[in-house]
């Protein structure tokens, strides 16, 4: 818990440092025009990874698997997309982090581990015993 309200402090401090930095580097305009490209992008990006992903899971459910690589694909385009429809360019590396195939491939581990991790100490369950 303490973590995520960390990162809910960090992540904007980080944004709006940057923000400024670019501003002074690049100008107040480019900054804008960036932001707004990166959104753009992040956008059509999210669909056609998002498109390539269900067919994953239609390929897999077809031929009788359990489309599990599939689904953490699915969660890491989700997060992608939402990362990089986000103003920032902290969160818009993040987010294409998430949807480029080649990097996904190593976070996915890291995706699948926290989830077990979740569900086991039952956080995102309530079992009343």
């Amino acid at each position: 818990m303490r973590l995520i309200v960390a990162l809910f402090l960090l992540i904007p401090l980080v944004e709006v440092a940057l923000f400024v930095l670019s501003g002074q580097l690049i100008g107040v305009w480019s900054t804008v025009f960036l932001i707004l490209f990166t959104g753009v992008l992040g956008a059509a990006l999210a669909k056609w990874q998002g498109k390539k992903v269900i067919e994953a899971v239609k390929r897999e459910m077809m031929y009788g698997r359990l489309p599990s690589g599939a689904v953490l694909d699915s969660i890491c385009v989700l997060a992608g997309g939402l990362l990089l429809l986000t103003p920032g360019f902290f969160t818009d590396i993040i987010g294409f982090l998430l949807l480029l195939p080649a990097t996904r491939r190593w976070m996915k581990p890291l995706l699948a581990r926290w989830l077990k991790a979740l569900f086991d100490t039952n956080v995102f369950f309530y079992i009343k015993k």
